[in-house]
């Protein structure tokens, strides 16, 4: 059985929550008590000795990090195209788990954390942050439906998330267009999972 530990409000978790149902796998959802420090507790370091979620766990197998949890669920369940083998294909993808994890994380990820939940932030780094990942987002998906490789891919989700939540944030998307319409795609999708915060775009 396929076990997820989680915080409700976390667009990390979320993605993988999001390709689990894409997937159509089942799994237990175990929920942190974040105000507990749940996350601290021995039990939880011994799965993930930084304290972070997600954390995934099949059987003896134990995955921590949401890009990396992606990878494990694309390559084990998933068919081909969600994180191919090919090496160029598969960069290409990885091109994007990598700004998952670095601008959309200082970016938008940090602005949605001051404003919802009240971290100290460098706002004026994090708001030009934002900006031009969305910019480079914009004109990427001006010519394409997907991030990589002109299919679905776990690219996609890596990313969507703290893009989808970017309204948190108080960062106006509405200059964006192509970036809402390919938003709009994914929860077209067959098993698309929201969340709370999520501004969506599908009809």
């Amino acid at each position: 059985m396929l076990t997820l530990y989680e915080f409700g409000l976390s667009g990390n978790c979320h993605k993988v929550r999001l390709l689990l149902s894409l997937l159509g796998l089942q799994y237990q959802s175990k929920l942190l008590n974040s105000a507990a420090r749940e996350h601290k507790r021995d039990d939880f370091l011994r799965l993930n000795p930084f304290g972070q979620t997600p954390v995934l766990t099949d059987g003896d197998t134990v995955v921590r990090d949401s890009q990396a949890i992606l990878a494990y669920l694309a390559r084990t369940y998933g068919a081909d195209d969600w994180f191919p083998q090919d090496p160029a294909k598969a960069a290409e993808v990885m091109s994007w788990l990598s700004t998952a994890a670095n601008e959309v994380a200082r970016g938008p990820n940090a602005m949605r954390l001051h404003h919802k939940f009240g971290r100290a932030i460098n706002m004026d780094e994090a708001t030009q942050i934002t900006a031009q990942l969305l910019s480079v987002l914009n004109l990427h998906l001006r010519s394409h439906q997907w991030l990589a490789n002109n299919t679905l891919t776990i690219a996609d989700i890596a990313v969507y998330p703290y893009i989808a939540l970017v309204n948190e944030g108080k960062f106006d998307i509405a200059p964006y267009v192509y970036v809402q319409s390919w938003m709009k795609r994914i929860e077209q999708l067959a098993g698309y999972v929201s969340m709370p915060g999520i501004q969506h775009f599908a009809e």
